[in-house]
């Protein structure tokens, strides 16, 4: 259930914040320790005491949905927790094991960089947009990121909010079990009363997406968008583009008086339900600007918990490269996320099902050919390059088999004369162009059996430029 998202993400004015630990980490980079200064009570000889188990309880919610696990562990110097980043980048609170209070956060960057992350979004058009949790504010966050993590979205929700605004003012017609606008007791006779639904009520209500005061609280919100974008300048090439896009916005509401949003308002039509989610979505989008908390960077040190998952931007970002590369030959593409390749697995016994179907991330038909393409958020060709296979730790041969196992398997699939499977792996720039100067940018093996010839492919792309 949505509810007031006003009270779910703990948007309430603040005055100056405390200074409170702000621990940062890399995606998928080493673990770092927690010091228990700020989150548990003095203890003889210092450390965690009993605190230890409730800081773990206190902060499950909010590292998991960062995909950071928190590690209980003893070293030399005693007992330690350290926190160790997964595949998403993002910012959450952490609490106090004594007090269940926030009393610092956790920002993990991207590996490759701010920089690559936003021209991998702008490219291939915010596909996977930031998640926003229902958590307390992030102390100091706000100042660690960039302003577009932020800002990107709040323009997209406020965008589609307009544009629904924009197809005319509309009455809606829905069943619920609390009455809003006008209930058409007609209808509650004829269809809920003699089904014994008596609890379900028909009612008529204007659509909220075309209430004219919106378009004022939109200008405002969207000016102050522009502002904190354009205080940024054209280096940055994320925030360039999405003020350009604040620009159109505002060249369509010309006339519009700018009013702030008003938190009551927003709360009250947050909680009238029935909302469609390009409305609600909008309603949160003001919110978070009126708070001054919508831009990473804006004029508050605190910011909104938040994740996003590097491997689903990987993921859209290869399939923008394969794409474009399939219009050069005409080839056909499906992809998973569009439910496109998916091949479900029949299980005799229910009670044995571990896998219920495989699906692999792209695949392209051409004539007799198929080509199957695996988007892998990992450094496994950067080490492989750098290291040599000998060198690699068992943990990361063993992920790397997985995945030389997994496309195999894919591979199997097809009945195709000629079959390509491609595990593509993201690069620093600099490495990219390194290896492709030397034409080591991809490598291939070949395997022939029982008359099927199979050919897979190790390839590299630079995470955040186009290829």
């Amino acid at each position: 259930m949505r509810g007031s998202f006003i009270t779910a993400y703990g948007l309430t004015r603040r005055t100056a914040p405390l200074q409170l630990p702000l621990y940062t980490a890399f995606d998928n980079g080493p673990p770092i320790t927690v010091s228990p200064q700020h989150f548990a009570p003095p203890q003889r000889g210092g450390g965690w005491g009993a605190s230890a188990d409730s800081f773990l309880r206190f902060n499950e919610e909010a590292l998991s949905a960062l995909d950071v696990t928190a590690e209980a562990r003893s070293d030399p110097s005693g007992f330690a927790i350290q926190l160790r980043p997964g595949g998403r980048t993002g910012a959450v609170p952490i609490r106090s094991g004594q007090t269940g209070q926030v009393a610092g956060g956790v920002v993990v960057q991207p590996r490759f960089g701010w920089p690559g992350v936003g021209r991998v979004l702008a490219e291939t058009g915010w596909p996977a947009l930031p998640q926003f949790h229902a958590l307390p504010l992030v102390p100091g966050s706000g100042r660690e990121v960039p302003p577009w993590v932020l800002a990107g979205p709040v323009l997209m929700r406020l965008e589609g909010l307009m544009n629904q605004m924009r197809r005319g003012y509309q009455e809606c017609e829905e069943t619920t079990a609390r009455p809003r606008g006008r209930i058409l007791w007609h209808r509650h006779i004829s269809e809920s009363l003699t089904r014994g639904r008596w609890e379900q009520l028909p009612c008529r209500f204007p659509d909220l997406g075309h209430d004219p005061l919106l378009l004022q609280y939109i200008r405002w919100a969207t000016e102050r968008v522009y502002a904190d974008l354009v205080r940024v300048g054209q280096a940055d090439f994320v925030a360039a583009g999405l003020a350009e896009l604040a620009r159109r916005l505002l060249a369509i509401l010309a006339g519009v008086t700018p009013v702030r949003p008003r938190l009551p308002d927003l709360t009250r039509w947050a909680n009238a339900g029935l909302l469609n989610d390009t409305v609600y979505a909008g309603l949160e989008a003001l919110a978070w600007v009126e708070e001054e908390r919508g831009l990473g960077g804006g004029r508050e040190l605190d910011g909104i918990a938040w994740s996003l998952s590097l491997s689903q931007l990987w993921e859209a970002y290869v399939e923008g490269v394969v794409r474009r590369e399939a219009t050069l030959t005409g080839a056909e593409v499906r992809v998973a996320r569009l439910g496109e390749t998916t091949i479900p697995i029949a299980w005799s016994d229910s009670m044995h099902r571990s896998l219920g179907h495989l699906a692999p991330d792209i695949v392209v038909r051409r004539g007799r050919s198929v080509h199957i393409v695996d988007a892998k958020y990992k450094a496994h060709l950067a080490e492989l390059d750098s290291v040599g296979w000998s060198r690699f730790a068992e943990e990361t041969r063993s992920a790397h088999r997985a995945d030389l196992h997994q496309v195999l398997a894919y591979a199997s699939l097809y009945g195709a004369e000629d079959i390509a499977t491609t595990l593509v792996y993201p690069l620093r720039y600099e490495t990219w162009v390194a290896l492709r100067e030397q034409q080591r940018d991809r490598t291939t093996a070949e395997l022939v059996h029982g008359g099927r010839r199979v050919v897979l492919e190790l390839r590299g792309l630079p995470f955040g430029l186009r290829a």
